[in-house]
Formats: C-alpha cells, sequence, structure tokens
C-alpha cells in the first residue's frame, strides 16, 4: 500500500521532466517539473528535520496556492510529521486559535499574504515554538524563520547525513497520519478530520477509476488547496498521472485575485477545471453578461442554440438518442457559430467541470453542457477524502452525483441503520480505505461518524437503478413538518434564485412547525432597474409595496396556476417570508470556504425574525419589518 510519500516518490522517477508545479511570476507562467519541486520538497523537509521535527508532529499551513504550499505539505510529510491545513478564508484570529491550540501544532508556516492573521496571537499560543515565512517580504521577528533559510539548512543536512533523511522518509508507513483537516464548525467547534496517507492514496486510486487522467493534463486549482476536494482531485491525483496543476495569480486583494481567474484560466488553457455552484454562477452570468453585450440578436440566437441543445442532451444519458439524433447537424452549426467562441474564453482546451462542495442546480448542468464543456457533479465529504461518487465523460445523468468508485461499498439506511431497496430514500453510508480515521480529540463525535467501519455521512439520498447516485441534501438541513414529514430545501432555493433575477440568495426553514418561512436577500441592482422601468421611488410607501408585491408574484409562480407549478409539493412552499438587507457572506460568516449556507449560523443570527414569521401578521409581506428592510437595501449608497 502506498504512502503519500512513496505516490510522489514514483511519479517524480516516472514522470521527471514533465512539468507539475504552474506559477505565475514576472508576468509569465513558469513551469517546475518532478525532479525540480521534488529537490526543493528534500531541502525544506531535511531542514524541518534539522530543527528537530519528529514523526507524528503538528505542524500548520497558511497560505494561499502556490508551489511552495505542495513543496511544504510533502517536505512535512517526509519529515514524518503531519499537516494541519488552514482555510485562507479564516478570517476571525479566533478561529485560527483554535485549530492550532486544538491540533498541537508548534510551528506555523505561513505566506506574506497571511501573516497578518497571526500578529494578534503569538502572546496567546505558547506550544507554538516557531513561525516559518514563506516570503522575505515580511520582516523575521522573534521565533520567525524564513522558508529560504530552512531550504539552505536542508540542503547542508542532506550533505552530511542523508542516509538518517531517507531512513525518515522511507519509515512512513501507510496507516500514519497524514493531515487534521478542520470542519467549518458551523453548529459547535470544528471538528479535526484525520485522514491518513492510506487514505488519501486510495482515494486517488479511486478517483482514477472514475475517469482516465493523461500526464498531459493541466488545472488551474482555483478552489482554495486546503479544501480537501481540490487536495485529492487536483494536487495528488494529478501528481499520480504525472500531470500538471496551476496557481492562480495572487493579488492585492482577495477580490483582486479572484479576478485575475479569467486571464489566468486563458494563460493556463486548462483541460479541466473544478468547480463549486457559487464559481459555476459566476461563470454563467459573466457568459450572459457578454452575449447581453453584444446586442438582442446574438441574445435571441443564443437563447435558440441553447435550446436545440437542451433537448439534443437530454440528461447526457440519452443524448441524441431516438429522433433527437436529426438534430446534431443543427446542434453542430450553433456550436460553431456561437459556443466554440464562449469555449475559447476558457483557453479553448475546456473538456468538462468536476462540481462539488454543494448540490449543483440541474439547469447550471444544462447550461455548460449545451456550451460543450459539461459540469459533471460528483459527492464527496472531507471525512472519505473526499471523493465517493461523480459523473464523468463516459457515463454521467444531469441531476445525478454520477456512480461510485471502486472499492467503496454503500448503502442507504433507514434512521434505524437498516439498509434500504433500491431507489427508496435515506441516509447515505459508506465503507473504505477512503474513510477517515476519526476525528481529532472527539472520541463521542468520532463514534457517532463512525460506526463498524461504516461512515455515516447525514446526507439524504437514494440509488437508481442504473447505479446512479442521487443526494437529496444534509439531513440536518432538512425542513420537518409538524407531523414529522421530512423534505430537503436546496431544490426551492435553488429554482428561486435560478428563475428569478430578483432573487439572490434565500433560506428556506422548518423546524416541526405548521408552515414553511423564507429568508430572503433580493438582488439590489435589479430591484433598482424594476423601480426605474415602473417610474417608482423606494422612498415612497407606493414604491416599496410595489417591490414586495413583486418578489411576492415571484414565489407565487410555484404555487398552483403558476409557471411553476408542478415543480414542488405545494406544503413546502414558504407561507412567509422575511426580506432580509444583508446578503449571507463570508465576511459575516453565514457562508462558508465554499460558499455554501451555513445554516445553523443564519438561524442564529435571524432567530427572532424567524419566530416573527410564524405569527399572522407576518404572512402579509408588506409587513413593518420586509417595509423598513427594502428601504435600507435600496437607499442610494
Amino acid at each position: 500500500m502506498e504512502t503519500i510519500v512513496t505516490l510522489f516518490e514514483n511519479s517524480a522517477a516516472k514522470y521527471s521532466s514533465n512539468p507539475l508545479m504552474l506559477e505565475k511570476r514576472d508576468g509569465k507562467y513558469r513551469a517546475a517539473t518532478y525532479s525540480e519541486i521534488k529537490e526543493e520538497v528534500y531541502e525544506f523537509a531535511a531542514g524541518l528535520v534539522s530543527m528537530g521535527v519528529k514523526k507524528g508532529d503538528r505542524i500548520a499551513l497558511l497560505s494561499e496556492g502556490r508551489n511552495d504550499w505542495v513543496i511544504s505539505e510533502l517536505a512535512i510529510l517526509y519529515a514524518g510529521a503531519v499537516n494541519v491545513p488552514l482555510s485562507v478564508k479564516l478570517g476571525d484570529a479566533s478561529e485560527i486559535k483554535f485549530r492550532l491550540e486544538h491540533s498541537g501544532a508548534n510551528i506555523i508556516i505561513v505566506s506574506a499574504g497571511q501573516a497578518y492573521k497571526l500578529e494578534k496571537l503569538k502572546d496567546k499560543l505558547p506550544k507554538l515554538k516557531k513561525v516559518i515565512l514563506l516570503d522575505k517580504t515580511v520582516s523575521a521577528g522573534k521565533n520567525e524563520l524564513f522558508f529560504h533559510d530552512i531550504k539552505e539548512k536542508g540542503k547542508e543536512f542532506l550533505k552530511k547525513k542523508r542516509e538518517k533523511f531517507d531512513q525518515i522518509w522511507q519509515s512512513v508507513a501507510p496507516g500514519d497520519y497524514a493531515n487534521i483537516c478542520y470542519t467549518s464548525g458551523t453548529t459547535a467547534d470544528p471538528k479535526g478530520i484525520i485522514l491518513s496517507h492510506r487514505n488519501y492514496t486510495a482515494n486517488v486510486e479511486q478517483a482514477r477509476s472514475l475517469m482516465y487522467v493523461p500526464q498531459w493534463y493541466t488545472t488551474l486549482l482555483i478552489l482554495p488547496w486546503d479544501h480537501s476536494f481540490a487536495h485529492t482531485a487536483g494536487i495528488y491525483t494529478l501528481i499520480s498521472a504525472g500531470a500538471s496543476m496551476a496557481s492562480v495569480e495572487p493579488g492585492k486583494t482577495p477580490l483582486e485575485t479572484l479576478r485575475n481567474i479569467p486571464k489566468n484560466i486563458k494563460e493556463v488553457r486548462p483541460v479541466f477545471l473544478l468547480s463549486v455552484p457559487a464559481l459555476a454562477k459566476n461563470f454563467r452570468k459573466n457568459i450572459e453578461n457578454g452575449v447581453r453585450e453584444k446586442g438582442p440578436v446574438a441574445e435571441r440566437l443564443f437563447s435558440a442554440g441553447l435550446g436545440v441543445a437542451y433537448f439534443y442532451n437530454g440528461i447526457g444519458w440519452d443524448r441524441g438518442k431516438g429522433w433527437r439524433l436529426l438534430l446534431k447537424p443543427l446542434v453542430k452549426i450553433f456550436d460553431t457559430l456561437l459556443f466554440r467562441k464562449v469555449r475559447e474564453n476558457f483557453g479553448g482546451r475546456l473538456k468538462f467541470f468536476i462540481g462539488g462542495g454543494a448540490l449543483l442546480d440541474i439547469e447550471l448542468q444544462r447550461f455548460f453542457y449545451a456550451l460543450g464543456i459539461p459540469m459533471f457533479q460528483g459527492y464527496g465529504l472531507s471525512e472519505a477524502s473526499p471523493i465517493i461518487s461523480s459523473n464523468s465523460e463516459k457515463s454521467h445523468k444531469l441531476g445525478s452525483s454520477g456512480y461510485l468508485v471502486k472499492n467503496l461499498e454503500l448503502k442507504i439506511c433507514d434512521d434505524n441503520g437498516l439498509e434500504l431497496p433500491v431507489g427508496d430514500k435515506g441516509e447515505i453510508v459508506v465503507k473504505g480505505e477512503n474513510v477517515m480515521v476519526g476525528y481529532w480529540k472527539n472520541e463521542e463525535a468520532t463514534k457517532s461518524a463512525l460506526k463498524n467501519g461504516w461512515l455515516h455521512t447525514g446526507d439524504m439520498g437514494y440509488m437508481d437503478s442504473d447505479g446512479f447516485l442521487y443526494v437529496l441534501g444534509r439531513f440536518k438541513s432538512l425542513l420537518i413538518s409538524d407531523d414529522g414529514e421530512k423534505y430537503s430545501p436546496e431544490g426551492i432555493e435553488e429554482a428561486f434564485i435560478e428563475n428569478s433575477k430578483y432573487i439572490e440568495q434565500c433560506m428556506l426553514y422548518n423546524n416541526q412547525n405548521p408552515y414553511t418561512v423564507c429568508l430572503l436577500v433580493p438582488n439590489r441592482e435589479e430591484l433598482k432597474r424594476w423601480l426605474k422601468q415602473k417610474n417608482l421611488k423606494i422612498e415612497t410607501h407606493q414604491g416599496q409595496v410595489a417591490v414586495l408585491k413583486m418578489l411576492e408574484s415571484e414565489i407565487n409562480e410555484y404555487r398552483i396556476g403558476g409557471k411553476y407549478e408542478k415543480m414542488f409539493p405545494q406544503r413546502w412552499l414558504p407561507s412567509s417570508v422575511a426580506v432580509l438587507e444583508e446578503p449571507f457572506t463570508e465576511s459575516n460568516q453565514l457562508l462558508n470556504s465554499t460558499l455554501k449556507m451555513v445554516r445553523g449560523r443564519i438561524t442564529g443570527r435571524y432567530r427572532e425574525r424567524i419566530e416573527y414569521l410564524f405569527t399572522s401578521e407576518a404572512k402579509d409581506i408588506c409587513n413593518k419589518y420586509n417595509i423598513e428592510a427594502v428601504k435600507k437595501l435600496l437607499q442610494e449608497k
């Protein structure tokens, strides 16, 4: 059985001259080969050993994606230590402090862009002995060392004690801990997921059972590198195949970095991209804005092309089958005239996206499939290293989460843990070498999640007769009626957002209540345009009522007589709506690092407002709280 260390050793030997890392320096992407990265890993790992790092020590890593991120993690593992990867999206010092204290990390490796987050913590972490600075753009203080200097020490160590260094990395075993990855801690303290070397290498083997990854594949890793999805599906799967990965050009601010992504995609020309729904929606918005700018004729043509492609593609499984085959010439014409040009904005080589991190709306999947760059939905959990299933080029059904990786057992269980037949909904439960060791220093949570080797995911889903997994959402986020019936809100929420340009975000809530309610964040700019078209002013009571009534009419499209009346059971549609003036964001901690809603925090933040929604007065959308909210939301800034 392989460790991450032997996986890298084998690939570095087999693909020594292949480019592994692509990083933008001096205005141009420059490649570092497998052998060059290996040399740097050896130097830094030996430097860590010379500092006294021992087997099992925890070392934290806080940095944007870059060459040194991979070099640092591999070096930690070569030294026999355990990496504690921290999200760059952690803004609160207390969140970083908890993870460092709880893991017992005595060293942290940090980039210049993240170093400021440690300033307030230096005197509050007595167990943290050293800070290693990746960049010399910041000055070293007490107990701070530079990455470059440690590599220089490592070079000396390798000259004098190479045999000892080789003994250390060769002693790393498959069952040794590789990472302690922390959950977002949405309802309680974050949990540290212990993943062993074998957890990762097993999941790499499983990932490659889903799709062929040749050594010429390249990706731009746009997700945070600490995230389990990018970590396994990106870094280690590509390393195992001899393929290459590029990092996003860092900006002076997170927003500037985000704006570099479209430009970097054109420069790197990736073959595939890993994405989450929030990023996919941004890509779609930019594409549609670009089409709109070309005028109404182009917009109508684009819409017609989508319609033809949607019908021809079906759900992927049935693409071009039956009399749909007659549409193939028309599909090719639209592709040549329109969609090929869109693909050129993604570098011209992009074959597909892999979507993870949250449920991906089927409408979004149809859109990208029509463009010729399908977005294949996958499913996983960090506790499973994380890949459990995925759609792929060779076999896919839009709306599903794909078929299982090899060497993984899966069952759907009822509330009593009994296995259900194919097609029945229940909890997704899995067993395999990719399943975590447990939660660090949390026996209670470990016992709850792991039972007789089976990981209880907490997700609801079912398997269809063709072997495709359908994930319906977290049990913790389910709507539960007063009679105990359960329903996943995510499909309704996605539909509200996708089908109305006036609804930016929304969250449904029902915890054994008589009816469902909704927290709704409107799209400020679209509402302002609507008011202008209607010649109304938000300062007037007439304007405020008109906006609220219009928002209500958007939701009423799902009721009997509406455009989408058959889409969802009527009983799960919201009976009252709270309009919010503040969006859910990462900075207010109502979205996590993959831009998913943190339902527990949203519920806590708006507890009083939710309680009000279950009063008769709140059923009138023009209630005093909503009037005040739209006034504040739309006042000039």
